[in-house]
């Protein structure tokens, strides 16, 4: 089969080659990938960090060419969408039953490849925090790939949401995808009437500055570090000197937490085709310019997700 494998000589890191085929285990399906999706963490961290002649990727959606060994998940001809620690960007992949949603017929599968990194966290992030219904959820790095799957997903789970971005040509964008208000200043944070959760995903300052929001018995669910930076907090923040206690942070991984993602991602697949969700694909194009692709997403010149359609 070809597939993209990593290069440190090539431009992206990336070159196409033919490789063999990979061989199921019993608890998994083998299916030919239609397309797939590019996360910050492959561009930035997997891809240049990675083994030569590995085929990396975690997203991708296609149909089942052959089914597990074990009789679990789907049958053969049914469109899916993934999730794995590797081998996405190929014509075939073999992946866990757990890590596979169900697509409905004759959806496009260039959206719903997307979804399990980003939109997976979000939804999981979220129900960490516990039930949103009415309450106020925050969620920081509102613009970026999980983010919006953030955004979207609390608000309709009921919350009012505040979105935290640091570029405010943003602010239309995810007013438009239901935030209640826009902050583009971490310090204004600390104006900002008490939260029941946060979904944060920017790491350093704004770590501490969406803790200093929550409110007694709030959530705040670490999910990403973009920023790069670490956390220091002032003195009293985390024993209550602001008179709000028993708050959490809990950091979140989604590779660790597969139980039951099948069903999620079958779930996140119906509402994206139904167009109740909105992936905020910003950029589609084949395989022969992933290298391009994933040098912009890099670059932070993708307002979106971006797709990558195997041809």
């Amino acid at each position: 089969m070809k597939a993209l494998t990593i290069d440190h000589t090539a431009p992206g890191h990336l070159a196409l080659a033919t490789v063999a085929d990979p061989e199921p285990a019993a608890h998994q399906a083998l299916v030919r990938v239609r397309s797939f999706s590019l996360n910050a963490g492959e561009v930035h961290h997997a891809v240049p960090g990675g083994e030569a002649g590995t085929v990396p990727g975690w997203d991708a959606a296609g149909v089942v060419v052959r089914a597990a060994a074990d009789g679990s998940g789907p049958a053969v001809g049914t469109p899916v969408v993934t999730l794995g620690p590797d081998g996405a960007w190929a014509e075939l992949r073999a992946v866990d039953t757990d890590l596979i949603g169900v697509a409905p017929e004759g959806a496009d599968l260039g959206p719903i490849s997307a979804l399990p990194v980003a939109a997976g966290t979000a939804l999981r992030a979220l129900r960490r925090i516990g039930p949103i219904l009415g309450r106020r959820v925050l969620v920081t790095g509102a613009g970026g790939g999980v983010g919006r799957f953030a955004l979207q997903l609390a608000v309709r789970g009921g919350a009012h949401v505040t979105a935290v971005t640091g570029d405010p040509a943003k602010a239309d964008a995810l007013r438009a995808l239901g935030a209640h208000e826009i902050v583009t200043d971490p310090a204004a944070l600390q104006n900002l009437e008490p939260v029941h959760g946060v979904v944060e995903l920017v790491g350093g300052a704004h770590l501490v500055a969406a803790h200093g929001c929550l409110a007694d018995h709030g959530v705040l669910v670490a999910a990403g570090h973009i920023s790069g930076d670490g956390e220091q907090f002032p003195y009293g923040a985390l024993f209550g000197n602001d008179r709000r206690h028993n708050r959490q942070i809990v950091t979140y991984y989604l590779l660790d937490d597969a139980a039951g993602l099948g069903a999620d991602l079958t779930w996140l697949a119906e509402l994206t085709a139904r167009g109740e969700l909105d992936p905020q694909v910003a950029l589609r194009t084949d395989w022969t310019r992933v290298a391009w692709a994933a040098a912009e997403l890099a670059g932070r010149r993708v307002p979106g997700k971006a797709v990558i359609d195997v041809r």
